[in-house]
């Protein structure tokens, strides 16, 4: 297919508290474009200072797709994610406006990108619940060491405490004779149905760990601590998908008495910061991306400036204006 004929599609992500938001919404606002939540947490509802969630007025009037969506009890997955942003970019297209994915999950905008169908590759559950029960009586890092043997490359990208991710690659490695690891980077070689820039906003390690613990700070002050106890109140269990996100597991411990607030508050801001190392890990391996470091730029407007230029050279920018 040629370049002329594909659908536009800009993606902007990086890591936890690159500053992707504000860019979002005057990218937006600038191309006619319309926000696709590439974030495995801000899709639920009743999760806002914890996942650091868009507030309406941030939107600027700007439509927002897969946020607050979902019910903290529902399972949130890759085929889910690609099945609700292709019907959400129907809606954009259709409108003469152009799709923007916002997040910092790489795994979903790959497969989103790519058109990667992962629906025949769903869950078999007599497999699924023989390693959840394996967690369970052996320990999550017994079930990461399996895989380490399994897939040493996705083990890499992967924290043992994800143990949902964990035991996908184990199943498709099961199911397939395959490592998951290999087959992403095969996806890798695909080529794209669409006209896309992709976009890595980033920060140096040193400011982008200081943005984290500031950003851990700021949520404790907001009443994060409280936000978990009413999901708790509420029912929500810590064996669910969205109560396993990060700025929330952490907290059992301490409500059971086993860390103290200081402490918990300390291994969020670990947590986060590895986890946005093994993010740009991730975008270090996939192609045609463009880096953006932040510190180039001297004001917002520069950075965005430049971001609507290379939007211009692929021939991108053809939405409606707002």
């Amino acid at each position: 297919m040629k370049q002329q004929e594909k659908k536009p599609l800009i993606i902007l992500t990086g890591p936890t508290a690159a500053g992707k938001t504000s860019l979002s919404i005057e990218l937006a606002k600038s191309i006619g474009g319309e926000i696709i939540s590439a974030d495995s947490m801000q899709v639920y509802k009743k999760m806002d200072i914890g996942t650091a969630k868009i507030r309406p007025e941030e939107m600027q009037g700007v439509p927002h797709y897969l946020i607050d969506e979902l019910d903290p009890s529902e399972e949130f997955n890759v085929v889910a994610f690609v099945e609700k942003s292709k019907e959400a970019m129907k809606k954009i297209y259709a409108a003469g406006h152009i799709p923007i994915i916002v997040g910092g999950t790489g795994f979903y905008i790959q497969a989103l990108l790519y058109d990667i169908d992962f629906s025949q590759h769903e869950d078999k559950e007599s497999y699924r619940k023989e390693l959840e029960q394996l967690a369970k009586e052996k320990g999550k890092e017994y079930l990461y060491e399996i895989l380490k043997k399994k897939d040493p490359e996705y083990a890499k990208i992967t924290h043992c405490n994800n143990v949902k991710k964990v035991i996908r690659a184990l199943e498709y490695y099961k199911e397939t004779g395959k490592k998951l690891s290999e087959h992403n980077e095969e996806q890798r070689q695909k080529e794209s149905p669409y006209n896309f820039a992709y976009f890595v906003l980033y920060h140096d390690r040193e400011e982008l760990y200081d943005r984290i613990n500031r950003r851990v700070d700021l949520m404790m002050e907001e009443g994060l601590l409280f936000e978990v106890e009413s999901l708790i109140k509420e029912g929500y269990t810590k064996n669910l998908v969205s109560m396993q996100g990060l700025g929330y597991k952490e907290f059992f411990d301490y409500f059971d008495g086993r860390m103290t607030l200081e402490d918990t508050v300390d291994k969020i801001k670990k947590d986060t910061r590895h986890f946005a190392k093994r993010q740009l890990t991730w975008f270090r391996r996939e192609k045609e991306v463009i880096w953006l470091n932040k510190k180039e730029y001297e004001q917002e407007k520069d950075l965005l400036d430049s971001v609507l230029n290379i939007i211009e050279e692929k021939g991108i920018r053809n939405g409606t204006k707002r």
